[in-house]
């Protein structure tokens, strides 16, 4: 062990079995890998297990430190967002998992961790992901009116939007354009 204040983080599991206690039809899954824990929870119990997580002297979740977004083609799921908690006092994490199907928005954490604002802005910009409650949610990365949001899976990488395209032959030829070459 290295010299100073570090302290080796480790896994709260002790934080997610009486969240499986308090919240029992509200923790849906709990997935341990490499000493990180993932809890699936619905939409619906997302701002109220994550206030009890912040505010909970054991827990300590002060920080939101990241919002991750997914799409997927197919399945029961469109999309997962994952949250990234981070403990200051206790130095621990602990990672929030939601599950959304087509058409289905999912709660705001900026009434919790006001950093979640831009975290969720970039998601809905990039991904699609709609985020109720939201005090700003507006693109921060693409241009306002652009129709697509290029970090899904269906989003065609080689040209975008086809309004968006001009005539003739693109510049910079895409791999399905060399392969006719």
């Amino acid at each position: 062990m290295a010299a100073g204040p570090y302290i080796d983080p480790s896994p709260p599991r002790a934080i997610v079995e009486r969240l499986k206690v308090r919240f029992a039809d509200a923790v849906l899954e709990v997935v341990e890998f490499r000493g990180e824990i993932t809890v699936v929870v619905p939409k619906e119990r997302l701002l109220e297990v994550s206030r009890h997580l912040k505010d909970d002297g054991d827990a300590a979740f002060e920080m939101l430190t990241t919002v991750v977004a997914m799409h997927f083609l197919s399945g029961e799921h469109e999309h997962e967002v994952v949250y990234q908690l981070y403990s200051l006092t206790k130095n621990h994490r602990l990672r929030l998992k939601v599950r959304l199907r087509p058409g289905e928005v999912v709660p705001s954490l900026t009434p919790l961790w006001p950093g979640a604002d831009w975290l969720e802005r970039e998601q809905y910009d990039l991904v699609g992901v709609r985020f109720q409650g939201h005090p700003d949610l507006r693109r921060i990365i693409m241009p306002e009116d652009y129709p697509d949001h290029p970090l899904r899976k269906d989003f065609d990488v080689e040209g975008g939007p086809k309004a968006l395209d001009g005539e003739g032959r693109p510049v910079s030829p895409g791999f399905r354009d060399m392969e006719h070459a």
